[in-house]
This record gives C-alpha cells, sequence and structure tokens, in this order.
C-alpha cells in the first residue's frame, strides 16, 4: 500500500476532483487520512488557524474542506464552537456495524456466484499480500489494502446500487475499521477472516461466505467498542482520597 493508493481512496469518496479548488482537496484528503488512521482523535478540536498555518493559505479553503468531511460525517460543525473530529455514539456505531453486516454478506453471496476463477485468483494473490502485512503488524499498510480488497470485490460484483450505498457508509466507517485493527491481535483475527472467506469463495459456497464475513464484520464491531471503552477509562480522572486527619 503506498501513499497514492490512500490518495487514489480518498480522493474517490470524498469526490475530490469535482473540487475546482486544489489547495481545498489537499486539505480535506490531509484531516481526512489523519481522522481514519487515528492522529486527529474523535472529540479533538481542529484549529482552522493552525491549518491554514500549515498549508499556508487563508482559513477560507480550511473551512470549506472542513464542510466537506462534516458532509461525510468526520467533523463536526456547530455554531460559536471549533469544528472537531466527530465522535459516533455507541448507538450510531451499532447501527452502522448492523448495516454494514448485512451488505457485506450480500456482497459476498454475489461474488461467489459471479466472480471468475480469474478474478478469485486476483483476490487471492491481494490476501496473500495481506498475510505478509498483518506478520510484521503493519496496521496502516493492511488497513488501506483491505480497503482496496474491499472496493475489487465490489467492482467484481458488478451491482452499481450495492456499490453506491457502500460508498455512502465508506467514510463513516473507516475511521472505526482502523480503530479496530489496532486493538492486540486483530491482525492475525482479521487476515486469517480474509482467508476463509475466499477459500469459501473458492469453494463457491456462497451461504458460508456470507455467513463468514457477516462474523467478521461483528467481531470487528466488538472491538471497536472494547478500544472505545478502554479509552474512556484511561482518559477518566483518578480520584485522589483525602488524607485522614
Amino acid at each position: 500500500m503506498t501513499d497514492q493508493d490512500t490518495h487514489l481512496v480518498l480522493e474517490r469518496l470524498l469526490r475530490l476532483r469535482e473540487r475546482r479548488e486544489p489547495l481545498v482537496a489537499q486539505i480535506a484528503e490531509w484531516v481526512g487520512a489523519g481522522i481514519i488512521e487515528g492522529r486527529l482523535e474523535p472529540g479533538q478540536d481542529l484549529n482552522s488557524v493552525d491549518l491554514s498555518h500549515r498549508f499556508d493559505t487563508s482559513r477560507t479553503p480550511v473551512r470549506e474542506a472542513l464542510m466537506l468531511l462534516e458532509q461525510e460525517g468526520l467533523v463536526e460543525m456547530k455554531a460559536r464552537r471549533r469544528p472537531r473530529v466527530a465522535a459516533p455514539s455507541l448507538q450510531d456505531i451499532r447501527d452502522i456495524y448492523q448495516v454494514r453486516k448485512n451488505l457485506l454478506s450480500m456482497l459476498a453471496g454475489l461474488l461467489v456466484d459471479r466472480a471468475s476463477d480469474e478474478e478469485l485468483g486476483e483476490l487471492r494473490t491481494r490476501v496473500e499480500r495481506m498475510r505478509k502485512l498483518a506478520d510484521d503488524g503493519d496496521v496502516d499498510a493492511y488497513f488501506w489494502s483491505h480497503v482496496l480488497l474491499q472496493e475489487r470485490m465490489t467492482e467484481i460484483v458488478g451491482n452499481p446500487t450495492l456499490k453506491q450505498i457502500l460508498d455512502s457508509l465508506a467514510l463513516r466507517t473507516l475511521m472505526l475499521r482502523h480503530l479496530s485493527l489496532t486493538r492486540t491481535g486483530r491482525l492475525a483475527y482479521s487476515i486469517d477472516d480474509q482467508e476463509r472467506l475466499l477459500q469459501a469463495c473458492e469453494e463457491r459456497d456462497g451461504e458460508l461466505a456470507s455467513a463468514l464475513i457477516a462474523g467478521a464484520t461483528v467481531r470487528a464491531q466488538r472491538a471497536v467498542e472494547e478500544q472505545l471503552e478502554q479509552d474512556a477509562v484511561a482518559r477518566k480522572p483518578v480520584r485522589r482520597r483525602r488524607a485522614a486527619s
């Protein structure tokens, strides 16, 4: 996975080619990648002055970029408050993953029916490269490779409506998907899931493929919830006991 691959994913999902001002696209991509990869944390303020200094520009392109990210659910902008990284609620996360689980189950079933042997061979090559990244513990490279793997699956299936719906959820879920992979042991579980899924597709077992991807999605959701709970505990201030008089 290269920086160019990351750029292409975000360019498509954020529709950056439609932006007339290249600087707006550059800022949106930088902030978006930072949010997705966890360098900018949920609830963190996004200081438009600092961003304008970073990109050597006025605050107008910064605001336009943040408004673009707000439309995609990555940034929150409220009156009389600084923009900040969106912090989805636990119910938001559960709702997103419930929808995603069912969509991916459909995707897996269609993949079994429609993918050629050659296309499954291409997916096998991708998964083999992902195994190396997982073994190396390279979370970011593995994550983006996984994103591209699922994008390729949707292309192979050739259902524009399904692809459009998955794309509409993509940016809201990328941050959560990356977060789930930061849990100890999650890379190993994830790549095992991908290998089992691909084997089911190669064996043309649509029911099993759908069940496997649904199970993997549920496990990813649990990892997100566990990580958020752990982060909340870490941020909770420790109360000091008063010394006995």
